[in-house]
């Protein structure tokens, strides 16, 4: 086959130190133009918007959406009415509702459509999954903290309506979380701290439950000084089993059983160029669905202000 022509739709530092790297790396696809208001690549053709790319005589068999993601359903639905594949960055929309009219377009043109979650492709997660599989969960505890100024510097449209704040990392966590257990997860409750200037919010508490009421917290702030947390750890009937790194790193009682480099975007990529040749599409929305949860059923407080 050909190599899949992609069209990068956003050129933000998301797109610039995983998309690109994992393109490249990727057999069976390859960049063929970049769309952004503000950005360009040497040797790339180049659009100031996706219409203007659509427009043009480039031609491109998908696009990667990595613009923020209150835009992003007009864009998947423009790219896939040109009859384009889409891939979607995490989150894949500002809502859960505005994802499913766009599967259902893509399965009637025998189009693509994958809502990614990166760090599902962390190395240790699948033999996390493989391992709880067997085993006896008693309880789950979620630690996820990082620093927005480090991560997203100066990115106000993570703490606008739809940019979810700290759920934008958290819900890395949370993508790995209903994968590597077994049974559905459940929101029961939770708090959010919202800066007093800002729309979304800066740290949360989330309390789920999974399977037979077995208890999930999760841990989340935005504004982490130091190292950086992102650790899942399960206590089983066997022991203590972690998973930490975002997923890199997997310890049962402090014996390492995985710990691999980061390779999540080559993951994303391969998979990917996979759905497009088996015509089939892959979006789970479980991750976003919790969010929303978490935001339906939080107790909000307001916090001191916070400014980059």
């Amino acid at each position: 086959m050909s190599p899949i022509r992609l069209a990068l739709v956003g050129l933000g530092k998301i797109a610039r130190d995983q998309h690109l790297p994992a393109i490249a790396a990727t057999d069976g696809i390859e960049l063929a133009a970049i769309a952004s208001r503000n950005a360009s690549l040497d040797g790339v053709p180049h659009f100031t918007s996706l219409e203007a790319l659509l427009a043009s005589d480039v031609a491109v068999d998908a696009v990667a959406l990595c613009t923020p993601p209150q835009g992003r359903r007009e864009q998947a639905a423009l790219a896939l009415s040109a009859g384009k594949h889409v891939l979607l960055e995490k989150p894949p929309g500002a809502t859960v509702s505005e994802i499913g009219p766009l599967n259902e377009t893509a399965r009637k043109n025998g189009l693509t459509l994958f809502a990614t979650w990166h760090s599902r492709f962390a190395p240790a997660v699948e033999p996390a999954r493989a391992l709880l599989a067997k085993r006896h969960i008693h309880t789950v505890s979620i630690i996820w903290k990082e620093d927005v100024r480090v991560w997203h510097p100066g990115q106000d449209w993570i703490f606008a309506p739809g940019g979810l704040g700290v759920f934008d990392p958290a819900i890395n966590a949370l993508s790995i979380l209903t994968r590597i257990l077994p049974n559905p997860v459940i929101v029961t409750g939770a708090e959010l701290a919202f800066p007093a200037n800002r729309a979304a919010p800066i740290a949360a508490t989330v309390e789920m439950v999974s399977g037979k009421n077995i208890p999930i917290r999760a841990d989340l702030d935005f504004l982490q000084t130091g190292p950086q947390s992102w650790d899942i750890r399960i206590e089983t009937d066997a022991g203590e089993v972690v998973l930490s790194s975002g997923g890199a790193r997997l310890t049962k009682d402090g014996v390492v059983l995985s710990d691999q480099p980061e390779a999540e975007y080559a993951g994303i990529y391969k998979h990917f160029t996979g759905l497009i040749e088996a015509g089939h599409s892959d979006v789970d929305l479980s991750p976003l669905a919790l969010v929303a949860d978490a935001f339906l059923l939080g107790r909000r407080v307001t916090v001191d202000a916070f400014d980059y």
